[in-house]
C-alpha cells in the first residue's frame, strides 16, 4: 500500500468523487484489474453518468466550460462536437467532482454561479480514445480546475490523479498521446510508464512542435511520482543514445524525428526514450537526453 502524501487528502473528502461519463456499452465489467497494486481509486464511489442521456447536458457543459478556460490561454479549447464525436461516444470521459451543495465559496466564483445546476460540479478532466490496436488507447485531453484558482486553493495533484484514475479503472495497459515540447504538462505525463518516443517534430498536427509518446502503464513510476523518488532502475535498463534533443530548436526536433522514422519505418536502430526525472527536475525547454534500452544498443 502506498501512502500519499498528506496534500492529496483532498482525495478522502467524500464530497468529492470519481465519475465516469461513459456509454454503458464502453463500461469496465473488472474496475482496477489490470493495476492490482494500485489501492488508492479503491474507497471511492464512482459515480456514473450516461452522456447520452439529455439529462447530463448541465454536467456535460459544466466540463467543456472549466476545459476551455483551462485551455484558452494556448489557443486549443475543445469544440463540443469534439467532445462528443472524439470522446464521449468511442473512448472515456473521466475525472473529479465536488458535491456542489458543499462547494466552497472560491470554486462557486470561479465557475459562475450560472453553471451550478447539477448535482456534482466536475473539476477535471481526462478523455482517452481506443485504437485498432485494441492494448492501445490515446490520451486526448487532460485538464482541472487549478489552472484557474490561486495556488493556496489547489487540489493537489489532481491533473496527475484523474489520469491516473482513468488508467486505473478503464485497465488500460499501453497509452499514446500528444503534447506540445514547451508544455508544462510534459513533466506530468512522463511518470506513467517507460516514456517513448513516437514522433519529435510532427508538422501535419497545428503546432508542428508536438510530441507523440507512448508508455507501458506501470504502477510503479506512478509510486515513484508521488513519493518523488528516483527511478534506481532507470540506469539498468536505458543508456544514453549519444546525442540531446532541445525543444526549442526546430532543427534538433527534426533531427530527433529523423532517427525515430529510422527505427519506425526502416525498422533500424533502436527505440527512444526520454528520462522522466529529467523532464521533472528540469526546466521546461531545456536540452534533454535520449535514450535507448541497454539490449538494443
Amino acid at each position: 500500500m502506498t501512502v500519499l502524501p498528506e496534500k492529496t487528502n483532498w482525495l478522502n473528502n467524500p464530497d468529492i468523487q470519481p465519475y465516469f461519463f461513459v456509454r454503458k456499452e464502453n463500461r469496465r465489467n473488472e474496475p482496477g484489474a489490470y493495476l492490482k497494486d494500485c489501492d488508492w481509486f479503491k474507497d471511492k464511489e464512482v459515480l456514473q453518468r450516461e452522456p447520452l442521456s439529455m439529462k447530463e447536458e448541465g454536467f456535460a457543459r459544466l466540463i467543456m466550460e472549466v476545459e476551455g478556460r483551462a485551455f484558452q490561454q494556448s489557443g486549443m479549447p475543445m469544440p463540443g462536437w469534439v467532445f462528443y464525436d472524439c470522446g464521449l461516444i468511442p473512448g472515456i470521459v473521466t475525472g473529479f467532482a465536488y458535491r456542489t451543495s458543499k462547494l466552497p465559496t472560491h470554486l462557486r466564483e470561479v465557475i459562475g454561479e450560472k453553471f451550478l445546476t447539477t448535482e456534482w460540479t466536475p473539476l477535471s478532466l481526462f478523455i482517452a480514445i481506443p485504437c485498432a490496436n485494441r492494448r492501445e488507447w490515446v490520451a486526448h485531453n487532460l485538464s482541472s480546475i487549478n489552472s484557474l484558482i490561486p495556488k493556496e486553493h489547489r487540489f493537489y495533484g489532481m491533473g496527475f490523479l484523474s489520469k491516473a484514475f482513468g488508467l486505473w479503472y478503464s485497465n488500460i495497459e499501453v497509452l499514446c498521446g500528444m503534447t506540445q515540447w514547451e508544455s508544462p504538462a510534459l513533466k506530468l505525463h512522463a511518470n506513467y510508464g517507460d516514456f517513448e518516443l513516437l514522433t519529435a517534430y510532427t508538422p501535419v498536427h497545428s503546432h508542428p512542435r508536438t510530441m507523440t509518446y507512448k508508455c507501458q502503464i506501470n504502477f510503479k513510476s506512478w509510486e515513484k511520482f508521488f513519493l518523488r523518488e528516483e527511478n534506481e532502475n532507470f540506469e539498468n535498463r536505458f543508456k544514453e543514445a549519444g546525442f540531446k534533443v532541445n525543444p526549442k530548436d526546430r532543427e534538433s526536433l527534426i533531427y530527433l524525428q529523423t532517427k525515430l522514422e529510422y527505427h519506425r519505418v526502416e525498422n533500424q536502430g533502436s527505440a527512444l526514450f526520454l528520462k522522466p526525472d529529467e523532464l521533472r527536475y528540469g526546466e521546461i525547454g531545456d536540452p534533454l537526453n535520449v535514450y535507448q534500452r541497454i539490449e538494443e544498443s
